[in-house]
């Protein structure tokens, strides 16, 4: 028997006017709010599964880890070509060549493309190659970028900021729909909290059913970044589509060990193809079945 996790019930949505994210409010579009990218729908009930490497770093890596990860279920192909690193010292990505390999993967395995746009220079010419801009953690309030981002017409995936509260979140996410673009996917990628000895950030799972009770956009889960650890993705990412969410996005590698970047954190392609096993029959029972 299905278990139903869907949006919180509301008797009656509050006025529109009574939030400052007045577009983004559930109350402005009750029934919720369908992004398609392709042939793939995100918020029409089903889990959409994005992954890939933290960072495009050669073309056999990449072409390697997109056969893999369109093999077992995933839909979108995620690689960095342009990495915003703490450290001025490690590796940045390969730019614009991260992104013609990012197209060529493309070509082959017919995944679509995110990957994250750092600056307003850079918008156009990622908006070039991806088919979903990413929006990263350190950039959420980089206001101006956002709205040059939307002005794309391209989906947005929009993730938190690791120190922001929720109405911060959905305050940068309606400066992307106050711009004119509808299109936009809310990541919730963990937050910083008092305890990092044993994860790099807090997994907010509270925030998924919050967001899906307070905005009609739809909710994508990261459990990469969320945990930063590589043996806590699997059961998070359980955790997540226990709680309802619209999708997933997974940081995966042939050989994680040797990963430029975010190699904790990474799972292999053989991990991730178990992962997707237990979730397709997790999904099921839920009634939220794999896209």
């Amino acid at each position: 028997m299905a278990v139903d996790v869907g949006v919180p019930a509301k008797s009656k949505p509050e006025p529109v006017g009574s939030r400052p994210y007045r577009l983004a409010y559930r109350g402005a579009r009750p029934e919720g709010s369908v992004v398609t990218v392709g042939d793939i729908r995100f918020g029409a009930g089903q889990v959409v599964v994005m992954a890939g490497p933290c960072s495009v770093e050669s073309r056999e890596q990449l072409l390697e880890a997109a056969r893999a990860v369109r093999a077992v279920g995933a839909r979108i192909l995620r690689g960095g070509a342009f990495k915003p690193r703490t450290s001025p010292y490690d590796f940045q990505g390969l730019g614009e060549e991260g992104l013609q390999l990012l197209a060529e993967a493309r070509a082959e395995t017919g995944l679509l493309i995110v990957t994250e746009v750092m600056d307003s220079s850079e918008v156009d010419l990622v908006a070039r190659y991806a088919d979903i801009l990413q929006i990263g953690s350190r950039n959420m309030s980089a206001f101006r970028l956002l709205q040059r981002a939307a002005e794309t017409g391209k989906p947005i995936l929009l993730k938190r900021g690791y120190q922001a509260t929720i109405k911060e979140f959905l305050l940068s996410a309606e400066y992307i729909l106050a711009a004119g673009n509808d299109r936009v996917l809310l990541c919730e990628r963990g937050i910083r909290t008092f305890d990092s000895e044993f994860t790099r950030n807090t997994l907010d799972l509270n925030a998924v059913p919050v967001l899906q009770g307070e905005t009609h956009l739809p909710v994508i889960v990261d459990p990469s970044h969320g945990t930063g650890r590589a043996d806590l993705v699997l059961p998070l990412s359980r955790a997540a589509v226990a709680v309802g969410v619209d999708g997933l996005i997974l940081e995966v590698h042939p050989d994680p060990v040797h990963a430029l970047s975010d190699a904790r954190q990474t799972i292999s392609t053989d991990d991730f193809a178990a992962l997707m096993t237990d979730l397709r029959g997790l999904a099921a029972y839920l009634d939220r079945p794999l896209a």
